[in-house]
């Protein structure tokens, strides 16, 4: 995404929304993989967009975050998990995981070969 281009206002997407505030919404929806109830918290304050994805009894694995990308960011769009230094990293929940996007700055990517 190019700077100064619109982000996606997560709080238009209504279908499984529970709640929505001023930066961002919340969600309930359904894994498409295995049915389970997904929690999903989405924002887009500070500069940056993010998105939580928690189940209540595991982590949700690649198909589901997936999903969650493809619905909360364009196609066009890339968004990271990150995986911070052991210092730095907190768990506020075990069953939960991220993703990220700088608004204002593109992520750095490796050479297309190195992705495949």
């Amino acid at each position: 995404m190019a700077q100064g281009e619109a982000v996606r206002d997560f709080r238009k997407l209504t279908e499984h929304r529970t709640d929505v505030g001023e930066d961002g919404a919340a969600y309930q929806m359904p894994s498409p993989k295995s049915g389970d109830l997904m929690q999903v918290i989405v924002s887009n304050g500070g500069g940056w967009d993010h998105v939580s994805v928690s189940l209540k009894h595991r982590c949700p694995n690649w198909i589901e975050m997936e999903y969650v990308k493809r619905m909360f960011f364009y196609e066009r769009e890339t968004a990271m998990q990150l995986h911070v230094a052991h210092n730095e990293h907190i768990n506020c929940h075990p069953n939960c995981l991220h993703i990220w996007r700088p608004q204002n700055e593109p992520i750095p990517l490796p050479p297309g070969w190195m992705v495949a």
